[in-house]
This record gives C-alpha cells, sequence and structure tokens, in this order.
C-alpha cells in the first residue's frame, strides 16, 4: 500500500485577484485528505471515498478504457468528475496506466461543506501518486489559481503568485494574538464562479489594482498587533467589495459586531475570519453558527 496526503487551505487575501497575478496570503490547514493506493487482482481503478467520520459515500469501478475517455461534462456527477481528473492524468503520463490494477482509497480530515479543499488535496495526492505535475493536472481539469495547490504541498504560510508559473514564498506570520483569531462556517458554500464572474465584468485598471492588493497583503504579514490587523482586513474587504460588487459580509450580517470580520476565498460560503476573544465567539454561536475554529485548531 502506497499512501499520499494533502493538506487544506486557506485564502487569507487576494480573493479573485490572486487569478490574475496578484500576491495572495495563503495558510495550509491542519485538516486534509489521505489517498491510499492497494494493489489489486482486477483491472482498472477500484475508487471509495470515505467521509471523516469513516462513512462511505463514494464507489466507482474505473475501466482502463473508460479513463481514456473524454467524460462527460457534469459537473453534478462525482463520478464524472473523477474521471474527468483521471483523464488528464492519463494524458499527461499515459504508460502509468498500462496494466494498472488498483483499488484506491480517500479520506476527508474535515466535512465536505467546510470548503477547505476536497478537490485541490484530491487532485494534489493523485498527481503524486502518477508522478505528474499537480498544477498543470489542476489547470488542466478544474482550472483555478493553483494556490490551493500549493497549500496542500505546504508547511506553513505563504505568498503565491501564479504570474508565468506558480511562485512560492514561505512567510513568517509574527502574530502574537493568533488566540484573538478564529474561523467561523457560513453554513452554506458558494458557488465562486458567480463572483468571478462579477469581478470579470468590471473593467478597471489591472496595474493598479493589483499594486493595491499587494500592498494589502503585505500589511497582513507586517502587522505586529490587532489595530494593524484590524486595519488591513477593513481596508481589504472594501476593496474587494468594490471590485465584485458585493457587500462585505461585516456590513450584510454581522454590522453590530465590534471587531473585524474577513471573508475568505469565494464571498459568500464556507469560512470567515473573525477577531476577538473568547467570549466574543457567543456572539456567532447565539446567531446559529456553531463551527468555530480557533487559529491553533485550524492552520497548520
Amino acid at each position: 500500500m502506497n499512501s499520499y496526503y494533502s493538506h487544506g487551505k486557506l485564502l487569507l487575501t487576494g480573493e479573485y485577484l490572486v487569478l490574475d497575478g496578484a500576491q495572495a496570503l495563503a495558510v495550509p490547514c491542519k485538516f486534509g485528505q489521505v489517498l491510499e493506493v492497494y494493489s489489486s487482482s482486477q483491472p482498472g481503478i477500484t475508487w471509495a471515498s470515505y467521509t471523516k467520520d469513516g462513512e462511505r459515500w463514494f464507489q466507482q469501478d474505473f475501466s482502463i478504457a473508460r479513463i481514456k475517455e473524454n467524460p462527460k461534462n457534469n459537473p453534478d456527477s462525482v463520478a464524472d468528475t473523477l474521471q474527468k481528473i483521471l483523464h488528464h492524468a492519463y494524458l499527461l503520463n499515459p504508460t502509468f496506466f498500462d496494466n494498472l490494477a488498483v483499488s484506491c482509497k480517500t479520506k476527508l480530515e474535515f466535512p465536505r461543506n467546510w470548503g477547505l479543499g476536497s478537490s485541490s488535496t484530491l487532485i494534489n495526492s493523485i498527481a503524486q501518486w502518477i508522478g505528474i505535475d499537480a498544477y498543470t493536472l489542476l489547470e488542466h481539469s478544474f482550472g483555478g489559481s493553483g494556490y490551493d495547490i500549493a497549500a496542500a504541498k505546504s508547511k506553513k504560510a505563504f505568498l503565491y503568485n501564479r504570474y508565468a508559473s506558480p511562485r512560492i514564498e514561505e512567510v513568517e506570520l509574527k502574530w502574537d494574538f493568533t488566540d484573538q483569531i478564529f474561523f467561523v462556517h457560513r453554513n452554506q458554500k458558494q458557488d465562486s464562479k458567480e463572483g468571478i464572474a462579477r469581478y470579470r465584468a468590471k473593467a478597471s485598471n489591472q496595474k493598479k489594482k493589483l499594486s493595491k492588493i499587494n500592498s494589502l497583503t503585505q500589511e497582513f504579514i507586517q502587522a505586529t498587533n490587532l489595530d494593524q490587523l484590524t486595519h488591513a482586513i477593513e481596508e481589504h474587504e472594501r476593496f474587494i467589495a468594490s471590485e465584485i460588487g458585493m457587500q462585505p459580509i461585516k456590513e450584510k450580517l454581522f454590522s453590530d459586531y465590534p471587531h473585524a470580520i474577513k471573508s475568505l476565498g469565494a464571498w459568500g460560503g464556507d469560512f470567515f475570519m473573525a477577531l476577538g476573544k473568547e467570549e466574543d465567539k457567543t456572539y456567532f454561536k447565539d446567531k446559529g453558527y456553531k463551527t468555530i475554529l480557533s487559529f491553533t485548531d485550524m492552520v497548520l
């Protein structure tokens, strides 16, 4: 048996603009996904996927002939999505699939609706197994900036820039106040395509906006106290709101919360980051947001 592991991800700055080469700050999570590959007597690939609680939620057999086919384009079909990944993996390394007979098992360490990267962790682990470039596999299958692939491989916070080819620079966050940073789940997922479409529709000076977001990312990294991070968050939220035509989450849902709140990744779903003390978590719990993780519980 061979085992492959990939970390989940959170994008702290540069959402949407990371697609156009903005410098973004991201962190790998303590939660990830495991891929285990076993030899089998049955030709092809037998695939089974399990939740963090050990419940099997997907199983499918893939013949090599099926993997070689162009898959149906049904994003709601788990089997079609996985076949698409395997098909592009085959195109990148055809000889690997000669006489392949394996059983694959994946297990998530986080609930599927958390948005920490069930797809990116899978793609990175498949790429490790098959011996191909994970960024290329992502580009050919799902597309995207690739920061989530960088997070899957990372051990600490990093700056990500996709310009020309992915550039990753590990950074030291001198945040000795992480006990006052936590992450709250929205109890819903968001299709990032909507926000991307709004972002693409707004014509603005590309060079100017990239310079602005890069500057704000540096403010995050260089923050040495909560006041500085609060200022960076509020400026970042206002700027992205103007770029995608959406209200910041605090303005829309939590206007009476006394501290800063920042959306992460696709606005409208998954986790957001909040500043505050332990007692401030009650504010969100009282509003029905029960999944709240501290910085140290979430970030690797």
